[in-house]
């Protein structure tokens, strides 16, 4: 398995793969799962049957990660690789990411003749993100052709990503499996405190000036807390400042934080209006802790929540002030808004569903030897 992100480097993309090699180790399976290298953590680490080899590479932050550091890491990782296959028998290459990760399954398919499938993530896809690496997209669609036409499978998360992939090259033979939680990591059932909680990055697309648009003159006894940071943050205080809006920027919390844990069980709405998505993982921590969720629809959030939010257009300050007054003015429809997010996680996303299926995606395509 490889994954360019893996925590604590990246977002997402990372925490999925780290939790499928964990959760198919627990069932027997070995895996070694190859990642970029960081100052202070180790080259290799044993867990079990999981073997995680950080290679060298140049990456300098741990939330984003530049072409040319991405780069340096398929050339760390090509040596790793090759001693791996000299030394050990596979019987299948999983790469999460379509790019960089598929070259690596590509060159280890190719070097010992074993099929590869690939789990897109979003970004790695030609026009899901607008606003992210639409040049290098443009420069290396031969290449994600190829790759995405020799993978035995492209697993997407959601229906939306899938259709864009199949766009990009109808050759692709994709599948859908969502991104797995663990709904026993959060408690639903805590007192909450009247508050709107918000967990992103600060990106531009990731729409929280709707979110302060939209707060703008509105009247209500509940605070706004904005959880993360990134390239957008120092724009959206100063936008706040602006509009007399009252939101406290707590910053960047790790993932695995008491404090993050204690503000989405202590929340009771949470707003993600985010203008491109794939799959939020941060959509799945609001659901498994019972949260009103406000989130966007055509952007693949709709995918993750079903019919258990409210789904308003992206870029529209009106249509989140609107569902604010809703939820704000209803307790009762709070409540039934989370009992049925809570009810979907269980339902459709736990781990257990989620490897199981993945297992079944093994089987099918895995070289026995």
């Amino acid at each position: 398995m490889t994954s360019y992100e893996l925590p604590p480097v990246g977002g997402g993309g990372g925490l999925v793969a780290r939790e499928l090699a964990r959760r198919l180790t627990a069932l027997g399976d070995e895996v070694d799962l190859i990642t970029m290298g960081f100052t202070g953590l180790s080259h290799v680490e044993q867990h079990s049957r999981l073997g995680i080899y950080r290679v060298p590479c140049l990456r300098r932050d741990l939330r984003s990660c530049t072409v040319p550091e991405a780069a340096s890491y398929l050339l760390g990782a090509v040596p790793v690789i090759s001693r791996l296959l000299r030394e050990r028998r596979y019987n299948l290459v999983h790469s999460h990411f379509i790019l960089p990760d598929g070259l690596l399954a590509f060159y280890a398919a190719r070097l010992a003749d074993l099929p590869f499938i690939i789990t897109a993530h979003g970004t790695d896809v030609p026009h899901h993100n607008p606003y992210r690496v639409r040049l290098l997209h443009t420069f290396l669609s031969p290449l994600w052709r190829l790759l995405t036409s020799r993978a035995s499978q492209i697993v997407c998360p959601g229906e939306l990503l899938k259709s864009r992939v199949e766009h990009a090259n109808y050759r692709a033979r994709t599948t859908v499996i969502p991104n797995g939680f663990n709904p026993s990591r959060f408690d639903p059932a805590k007192p909450r405190a009247k508050r709107v909680l918000v967990v992103t990055r600060m990106a531009k697309f990731k729409g929280v000036q709707y979110l302060l648009q939209a707060l703008q003159g509105f009247r209500s006894d509940y605070e706004v807390v904005l959880v993360g940071d990134g390239p957008y943050c120092a724009d959206l205080k100063k936008l706040a400042a602006e509009l007399a809006v009252q939101a406290g920027f707590v910053g960047w919390l790790d993932n695995q934080s008491a404090e993050l844990k204690r503000l989405y069980e202590t929340s009771r709405i949470f707003v993600f209006p985010s203008e491109v998505e794939n799959f939020p993982l941060v959509l799945l921590e609001a659901m498994a802790s019972g949260l009103a969720i406000i989130t966007t629809k055509d952007t693949g959030c709709a995918d993750v929540v079903g019919d258990t939010a409210i789904l308003v257009p992206p870029r529209n300050p009106e249509a989140i002030r609107v569902a604010l007054n809703e939820l704000v003015g209803g307790k009762e429809l709070v409540e039934k808004l989370g009992a049925a997010a809570r009810a979907r996680l269980e339902s459709f996303f736990s781990w257990d569903q989620v490897v199981n299926q993945y297992r079944d995606i093994y089987r099918s395509h895995a070289k026995l030897v």
